[in-house]
Parts: structure tokens; sequence; C-alpha cells
């Protein structure tokens, strides 16, 4: 996987990324990540590529000329059209579907905006995916990049050490990831569920399986109207409903459970 990032400070992009797991699979050749200062493409030559924005307003919008020229060099040097990530508000929220979509190109190019953001004209010419990574507002599309590329990577052959942890953790097939425990068996009164001590390798899967429905339903339960639900699955949810399993949900819960399962 290589990245390529159009920033105004790639220096914020370097440091950021060359740390802990995303650091070491650069260096073992497993993702690249090639910056590009989208000032040295100025089209005055004194590195200024923002000016006043037709119409009015508060700030300044980076020129469409500068962005594309950027871009163009970029593109040279691939070789090829990647897809285009413009970080943006106005984009589709981030999600980890998304992520195993983009870990299956071999190029990404992410373009990180800031100001009042950039000419819509170059935007439509070279951006295919328009992404924002929630409904606020950053200074610019840096954290947003990182955030993404992070993510995409943990998707990528090779680059977590074990691949279960890329596989089975958070949203993975829209379901929150169930929760986790290491030694002490006791800590402060609190102790292990008596389950992930048994040995017994498919009540495990079963328990884990039934927090992560549970959890998500606590915390995220629009997550569960796109989940594929088994037989195991469905009689778990009606014990909640009935009241008949051991942990305990809410009325509004229940209620949400109750319409779930009449589909």
């Amino acid at each position: 996987m290589n990245y390529y990032v159009m920033t105004l400070f790639p220096e914020m992009i370097q440091q950021g990324m060359n740390t802990s797991i995303i650091g070491r699979a650069m260096a073992k050749g497993l993702l690249s990540l090639e910056t590009v200062n989208i000032r040295d493409y100025s089209v005055t030559g004194n590195g200024r590529i923002d000016d006043y924005p037709y119409g009015g307003g508060a700030g300044m919008v980076m020129q469409a000329e500068p962005v594309y020229r950027a871009y163009e060099a970029l593109r040279e040097k691939i070789g090829s059209k990647p897809r285009l990530i413009y970080l943006t508000p106005q984009g589709k929220v981030f999600n980890q579907k998304m992520a195993e979509e983009f870990a299956k190109e071999e190029d990404l190019i992410f373009l990180c905006g800031h100001y009042e953001g950039i000419d819509e004209r170059v935007l439509e010419e070279i951006a295919t995916d328009f992404v924002s990574i929630g409904d606020y507002v950053l200074t610019g599309g840096e954290l947003p990049s990182m955030v993404m590329m992070d993510s995409i990577a943990r998707m990528v052959p090779g680059v977590l050490s074990n691949q279960e942890s890329g596989q089975f953790e958070s949203f993975q097939g829209n379901l929150l990831e169930y929760p986790q425990y290491s030694r002490p068996e006791e800590w402060r009164g609190k102790i292990v569920p008596p389950v992930l001590l048994s040995g017994h390798h498919g009540n495990v899967d079963r328990w884990r399986r039934n927090q992560s429905i549970l959890r998500t339903l606590r915390s995220r339960p629009e997550l569960l109207l796109e989940v594929d639900f088994d037989k195991k699955d469905r009689k778990f949810l009606q014990s909640l409903v009935r009241g008949e399993a051991e942990e305990t949900i809410t009325e509004e819960e229940k209620s949400f459970l109750a319409k779930l399962l009449a589909f």
C-alpha cells in the first residue's frame, strides 16, 4: 500500500505516521508514505496558494491551479490515476467498510484542505472520494488523513503481527468489540468472567459474540440494523427482551430489540 498526501504541512504527516505499528510497517516495506507540499506548486512562485473567495465572505480559499499542479506531478510519478480522497466535513462519514474497501487499492492519494476549503473546480476534476471522519470541523485535513491511513493500514496483510486482530475488532460485521480481560484474575474485587477461564472455545466464542451484540445495543443500537443475525444470535436477543438472560437491559432497549426481531 502506497500513501501519498497532498498537504500544506508535510512534516505533520511524516512525524505523525512514523511511529508504532504504522512506522514498523513502513520500515518493513509493507507501507510507503510520501508527502507533497502544495506550496511548492504556487502559481506566483512565493508559496502562496490561497486567495479571496468570489462572492465575499470570511476567510481564504485554496486556489485550483496549485492543487492541480501538485496532483499532476504526483499522477505522472505514479504512472496511473489512483483514487484521490478529499478530507471534508461534507463527505461520507468514514467507517470500517470503507477502510476495508480502500485497503484493496495499491495507491491512495489524500488531499488535505485548509482555510475555507478548496476551489470546487479542481475538486470536480481530481477528487474521486469525499470523506469525513465525523460531524465536526477541524483546522485541516491532516489529522483526518492520518486517522484514515492508520485504519486502512490495519487491513493490509502483514501490517499486524496477528491478523486476527484486524479481523475481529471493533465494528467488524457492524458489531462493537467485546470486553477484553488480562491478568490478574481478580482486580480490586472485580473478577474475570468465568467463561473465559473455562477453556471451552465454543462457549468463549458465543459469550464474546453475545457481549458484542449487547455492547452495540447499549452504545450504537443503529448498527444492529445492518447485522446479519444467526439463530443463536436471535435466541440471545429474545432472551434479553424476555428478561431471561443474565444481562439486563432497559425498557427502551427491549422495545428496540422487539421491533428489530419483528423484521
